[in-house]
């Protein structure tokens, strides 16, 4: 399936608009394979056509037979009702239709080209998603293509994942398997590797307890503070994960870091734009400039942290991450990262406490069995 995400930025690209609702303004709507229900009436007027969101089907039991049995999704409904009331016309798709309108392949033709991440877990069972990822993280697979309903690998990552699942099928530790693997392949380490961790967002402003010192080159009193804090909250609104939104939020950033340089909030949340971009120079400069003009946002140091971990710079990488951990001890994924960090650097010992800290700190994180297997 298609993730939402993906749809609304395919469709932003294509210059078209989303929403959340159908309504009297939708002129299309794109329903997922399970938002159609059981098969439709053979006199059912509905029209084909394109939409904003995909809508998701629901399973109630059927008194009958006693099993799920998927209903026609709301949305679908919606639009029906507003088809029948003319000159309401809303053309109505399914997801492969869309795909195929937009350019870009269906997902049954993504699973004949690639290898989903869920076929392969139902394939080699001695293997957890968790491990994939990690796997991923450690640069020894690369994913081909990242949906928001799956992820997919290429022919060649076979081999890998499936010498792993022997080795963990033969009782052979995950952290022996990882060290084998990324031994086998030491001399791409440096230019595969890419952390993907998700930048520490600052959500709120954190006023300054004192003025600028003498080292600042403008006074205060010629900044206009009110006028950039306006700007960033207006920012934090837009930066929200939409991707069609992206590059309004970052231009309000910018007017914001116009109206006071120094609002150290602006230049870590505009670095993290930059960087869910692979623009690695940029966020890099912006996340220095910051801790030069507040060394004390733990956000700065972690964030600066990924990009030496994404560039194979893992000593730097790890002092960034321990000061990150001075500033803000409770931050899980700091740990982790470190974690990561120090396992690259062949100091496992040092990373046990890490792992703990981890387990510790995010109970239900995404990576609590793999830090449990790798702190004992």
């Amino acid at each position: 399936m298609l993730g939402r995400k993906d749809a609304r930025a395919l469709v932003a690209r294509l210059g078209g608009e989303t929403a959340d609702e159908v309504s009297a303004k939708t002129t299309m709507l794109v329903v997922g394979s399970e938002g159609f229900g059981p098969a439709p009436d053979p006199d059912s007027s509905a029209s084909p056509g394109a939409s904003a969101s995909l809508t998701e089907g629901r399973s109630t039991p059927s008194a009958r037979e006693g099993r799920p049995v998927r209903e026609r999704s709301n949305k679908l409904k919606r639009a029906e009702e507003l088809n029948a009331e003319p000159p309401a016309h809303i053309d109505i798709i399914s997801e492969d239709e869309f795909c195929r309108l937009v350019g870009v392949p269906t997902p049954d033709a993504l699973k004949r080209q690639y290898h989903a991440m869920r076929d392969l877990m139902a394939r080699y069972r001695s293997l957890r998603e968790d491990h994939l990822r990690y796997l991923v993280k450690c640069g020894v697979i690369r994913p081909i293509l990242r949906t928001n309903a799956d992820t997919y690998f290429a022919f060649p990552d076979l081999a890998v994942i499936r010498q792993a699942n022997d080795e963990l099928g033969q009782g052979a530790s995950f952290r022996s398997v990882v060290r084998g693997l990324i031994a086998s392949r030491q001399g791409q380490m440096a230019f595969d590797f890419r952390l993907d961790a998700a930048p520490a967002k600052i959500l709120t402003l954190h006023r300054r307890v004192a003025e600028p010192g003498p080292t600042t080159p403008v006074a205060a009193g010629e900044y206009d503070r009110a006028g950039a804090e306006e700007h960033f909250r207006q920012a934090s609104c837009l930066d929200d994960g939409d991707e069609s939104r992206l590059e309004e939020a970052a231009a309000a950033y910018r007017k914001a870091l116009e109206l006071d340089p120094y609002l150290v909030a602006g230049l870590i949340n505009l670095a993290n734009i930059h960087y869910s971009r692979d623009e690695l120079a940029e966020a890099q400069a912006l996340y220095e400039r910051a801790i030069g003009a507040e060394s004390d946002f733990f956000e700065a140091h972690f964030n600066l942290g990924n990009i030496h971990h994404d560039l194979g710079q893992f000593f730097e990488a790890q002092r960034c991450y321990e000061e990150a951990l001075l500033l803000n001890p409770f931050y899980a994924d700091t740990h982790f990262y470190l974690a990561v960090t120090l396992e690259k650097l062949d100091r496992s010992g040092e990373a046990r406490p890490h792992w703990r800290a981890y387990q510790q700190l995010a109970p239900q994180g995404e990576w609590v069995e793999l830090a449990k297997e790798f702190s004992e």
